[in-house]
């Protein structure tokens, strides 16, 4: 999906995501807290200090911002994004939260060596795959000594994700990748000790049975997984 196909979609963003998500019994609100408290947890289990800068690669309309700066209060949070109307929708939603800047999703206008973490929520999946490796690339030099990317993405082994992407409008040019072939791409571009779990194993009605999800991760039947490296 190119900036056009983004820019299109940001004002129904939210709307068109709800009504895709309802499926599953929640709200894309609930998607963007849960990723930031597996991060959070998985973080902490690292043993890692808290990061001082946060980069959100690909961050649509901002929905990850307010989950990313509660879970590290302490760090400051950019929000980079192909989409500048996206992004000016993300600065009227979170005025103070993010230093909001396009791009032209060619070269990061970022210094290397500038964030402990990178986060980036269901966006590969909307970039050409010859694009990856490249990518990965330039994100690994933005890590600074010690810090980390990690990535979320649908799984696609999971019937119920390939419903829910193949019923979504702005899904129309996504290809979903295997956590597999998504470690292979990061391990090819450079970055170190590539980790993958899955998540997402129970919908709203099965909430009560979700803190049986830590222990699950190595189960591919989530509907979400993510990879952390280290660069």
């Amino acid at each position: 999906m190119d900036k056009a196909e983004f820019d299109k979609f940001a004002d129904e963003y939210l709307a068109t995501h709800s009504e895709n998500l309802r499926i599953s019994g929640e709200d894309p609100e609930y998607f963007a807290r849960a990723k930031t408290l597996v991060l959070q947890r998985r973080w902490k289990q690292l043993g890692l200090a808290e990061p001082k800068a946060i980069l959100d690669f690909g961050a649509g309309i901002g929905n990850a911002w307010p989950h990313l700066v509660r879970a590290f209060p302490f760090a400051t949070l950019t929000g980079l994004d192909v989409s500048e109307k996206s992004l000016a929708i993300a600065e009227q939603r979170f005025p103070t939260l993010a230093t909001a800047i396009p791009y032209d999703g060619d070269r990061i206008p970022l210094a290397n060596a500038s964030f402990d973490l990178i986060f980036s929520a269901c966006v590969f999946h909307h970039i050409p795959a010859e694009r990856h490796i490249d990518l990965f690339a330039q994100l690994k030099d933005l890590l600074a000594p010690g810090g980390r990317i990690v990535i979320f993405e649908h799984n696609p082994l999971n019937p119920v994700t390939r419903h829910i992407v193949d019923t979504c409008a702005f899904d129309e040019n996504a290809v979903l990748i295997s956590a597999a072939e998504m470690k292979r791409r990061q391990a090819k571009a450079g970055l170190k000790d590539v980790e993958t779990a899955y998540t997402g194993f129970f919908p709203g009605a099965l909430a009560a049975l979700r803190p049986l999800e830590r222990w699950m991760t190595a189960l591919p039947i989530g509907a979400q997984y993510y990879t952390l490296a280290r660069g």
